[in-house]
């Protein structure tokens, strides 16, 4: 029953979100978060899940330093349970890394966006469509870096995986 309730909750809150009814949203992912945690403890990926999606919604908003602890966390519950190359590890590496990103915090967020490329690599081969978003948001940090020869060489390959992707 908890799990209709938390997928409810959870849409709920992204339908809100879409619409930029942030105040709504709110306390939808945070009952969806209580929730998953009574019921299925500190160290469950659902839970993480939930973690990600009260992130993301302070992270939209600008909010970063109530978005950072909740990504480091469903990161750390990541890599706990499901493993170090688990895909679900490499979006909390991204989300984390476009946290750091948006700040300008870009020597945070390279290697976060190298290792998540590297688990969507040889987990989901370089061909998939989830390598080209790591590929984009790598590239955009390298520009803002000032890198640009570095980024003209991340972009070509992300136009290669774009294409074949699209």
């Amino acid at each position: 029953m908890f799990e209709e309730a938390t997928l409810l909750l959870n849409r709920a809150g992204f339908y809100c979100t879409q619409r930029a009814q942030y105040t709504e949203a709110e306390p939808l992912f945070k009952r969806a978060l209580g929730i998953r945690e009574k019921v299925l403890g500190a160290d469950h990926p659902d839970l993480a899940t939930s973690l990600n999606n009260l992130a993301a919604l302070y992270d939209n908003q600008g909010r970063y330093s109530e978005a950072e602890p909740l990504y480091v966390r469903a990161l750390g519950i990541r890599e706990k349970v499901l493993g170090a190359d688990h895909p679900a590890v490499a979006q909390s590496l991204n989300n984390l890394a476009l946290l750091y990103d948006n700040q300008g915090r870009y020597s945070e967020a390279e290697p976060l966006y190298k290792r998540a490329l590297g688990i969507r690599e040889k987990v989901l081969g370089a061909d998939h469509p989830d390598v080209a978003v790591v590929l984009k948001n790598y590239t955009d940090l390298l520009r803002a870096m000032g890198r640009d020869a570095e980024a003209t060489e991340v972009a070509s390959r992300f136009k290669a995986k774009h294409k074949e992707a699209g």
